[in-house]
């Protein structure tokens, strides 16, 4: 069976992961046409699961974005998906069932994040306006064993990100599942 990469992208809100996301997509796409991106949010939409972000509709939400990114995978189309889902479930179940996957965490502190804060979740959160912010109410484990980690501290270029993550999504470490 063809079997594409799933590059999954995770961290923190206002991490940075869409902008990641999509310009590892773009990379992508200069070599080949079957590269679909996922953003979180925009699945949750989709699915039309907006108004419920508990650990534990988390957590369901992201088995299925897991399985949904397997089954494209296993289509022949490489899948990048920009999304929280900071659960160690999810990141042994990817692990064990996504031949192909690699898992990407962007690693930035609290205070870079609430400075950034594009969607206003944190000074919503702080306002007392919503609750279950992944990371502040609601607990996350942050991946043990990630295929790569970006550091805020790093201080690398989005372009350099980017090609270090498709130069791994190239490389023969990720055949058949030998990451598995």
């Amino acid at each position: 069976m063809l079997r594409e990469r799933v590059i999954w992208i995770t961290g923190l809100s206002a991490s940075g992961k869409t902008t990641l996301g999509l310009k590892v997509v773009d990379k992508l796409r200069e070599t080949s046409k079957n590269v679909v991106f996922f953003d979180g949010d925009e699945i949750r939409a989709v699915l039309g699961e907006t108004s419920t972000y508990s650990r534990d509709d988390r957590l369901r939400l992201a088995y299925t974005y897991g399985r949904l990114c397997r089954m494209l995978s296993e289509q022949g189309i490489t899948v990048v998906i920009a999304t929280v889902a900071l659960f160690k479930e999810i990141h042994e179940w990817n692990r064990t069932n996504i031949p192909g996957y690699i898992e990407v965490f962007l690693e930035v502190p609290i205070i870079e994040l609430r400075r950034r804060d594009p969607k206003g979740i944190y000074k919503n959160y702080d306002l007392g306006l919503i609750k279950n912010i992944a990371g502040i109410d609601v607990p996350v484990d942050f991946p043990s064993n990630p295929d790569i980690t970006f550091r805020f501290a790093d201080s690398l270029h989005i372009d350099t990100m980017a090609s270090n993550v498709v130069l791994l999504a190239n490389s023969d470490l990720f055949l058949d599942g030998a990451n598995t």
